[in-house]
């Protein structure tokens, strides 16, 4: 590990040290998470790791599953999956909650089964899709928790596709779905525009007259918060009203989770207070420019014996609005890192400390490729550690 002063390193961008408070934020909402993806700053937390049932939030695993074979290859958008007469009997009616309105032997594509998953909601959508992409719910849900594990979601598990109560066997938390949500976003970010962000979607008909049928987005943040593009609601009894959100203004992306509420008003109230909160008591502070090195680190058994260490991308900071306070930043590596090395490989992290908040972690990748020493200076560098 080495350590370098804040201001040595980038003393232009740090304005003279001040001393106040950090904003702070209030909600009735027994659990809510907020996280400036930019910096990977965690503003706000109340009771971010407690088990909870996600209700209709599970499905944002269900389409990161699709997004996934679908970038594969492995599944088309054009795709054609046959609603089983069982699958509607099972989530058609009142008691089957909220639908896309499918009809049975009805062959749909699996674009419109993501638009009814993503913008209707439909418990429906998700397990004709499950069924057809795994055979079963039963595989498909192996599926999902195979990619949340995968993705660092240690604190969650799914039991169905469509989050429907299951005694428990179905649980997440909230900074497992802001990490899920971010994962969503960075990973499919061309089928995350094309679905999260349309505002309704029509399918299915009404009986009788036969009519289409167009419900609209559920969304709380579309229409009233400038950049918000994404993600799920989600409500049952056991669960209250939730929702994990995703706004983008000025280049910073915030994610967000709420959960708990009792009722859509105070979902849609707190989901944009938490939001607004995010994006006006907090700004974005620049750090080192893309390509830019910011220190060296040693290479073991390399062609050469260090490696520089560069920004991958500008990297910024997000501290509170008007506040200067005075920010230290170490570089940490496991190190020596082990050659050979790849030109843009992820080796090492520019960490952050500011007064009263959690350390921000930012990437530095190898300015250049290392390769792996030949014989004779693997022969010299064993002599040298051995004498060392």
């Amino acid at each position: 590990m080495k350590k370098l002063t804040f201001g040595a390193l980038i003393a232009i961008a740090i304005a003279a040290p001040t001393t106040a408070a950090g904003p702070t934020f209030t909600t009735p909402a027994p659990v809510a998470f907020i996280q400036d993806l930019s910096s990977g700053a965690v503003l706000y937390a109340k009771d971010a790791d407690r088990r909870m049932p996600p209700a209709s939030m599970a499905k944002m695993m269900t389409a990161y599953v699709a997004f996934d074979l679908i970038r594969k290859g492995e599944l088309k958008l054009d795709q054609m999956i046959r609603v089983r007469p069982e699958t509607w009997r099972q989530w058609h009616g009142p008691e089957a909650g909220s639908t896309m309105f499918l009809s049975p032997n009805e062959e749909v594509s699996v674009e419109n089964l993501l638009n009814g998953i993503i913008v209707l909601s439909g418990n429906d959508a998700c397990v004709v899709l499950a069924e057809g992409i795994a055979g079963t719910e039963e595989a498909f849900v192996e599926l999902m928790n195979q990619r949340g594990k995968a993705l660092g979601l240690t604190n969650s598990r799914f039991g169905n596709s469509n989050g429907w109560p299951d005694e428990g066997r179905t649980y997440v938390t909230a900074r497992d779905l802001a990490h899920l949500a971010a994962a969503t976003i960075e990973d499919h970010p061309q089928l995350y525009k094309k679905f999260y962000s349309r505002e309704s979607f029509t399918w299915g008909e009404t009986l009788g007259a036969g009519n289409p049928i167009t419900q609209a987005n559920r969304d709380p943040l579309l229409g009233r918060v400038s950049g918000a593009d994404g993600l799920k609601t989600g409500h049952t009894e056991e669960a209250g009203y939730g929702f994990t959100g995703s706004a983008e203004q000025n280049g910073r992306r915030l994610v967000m989770v709420i959960a708990g509420l009792t009722s859509s008003n105070q979902r849609i109230a707190e989901s944009v207070r938490l939001m607004e909160w995010g994006f006006g008591a907090w700004r974005a502070r620049p750090v080192v420019a893309k390509g830019k090195r910011v220190e060296t680190a040693d290479v073991q058994l390399g062609s050469e014996g260090e490696v520089g260490l560069v920004a991958p991308k500008d990297l910024t900071v997000t501290v509170p609005a008007g506040m200067s306070d005075t920010l230290t930043a170490r570089v940490v590596y496991q190190g020596p890192i082990k050659a050979p090395i790849a030109a843009g490989a992820h080796v090492a992290d520019l960490v952050i400390s500011s007064p009263g908040m959690d350390d921000q972690r930012l990437p530095l990748v190898a300015e250049t490729a290392v390769e792996e020493a030949g014989f004779f200076g693997r022969v010299w560098a064993g002599l040298m550690s051995f004498f060392a």
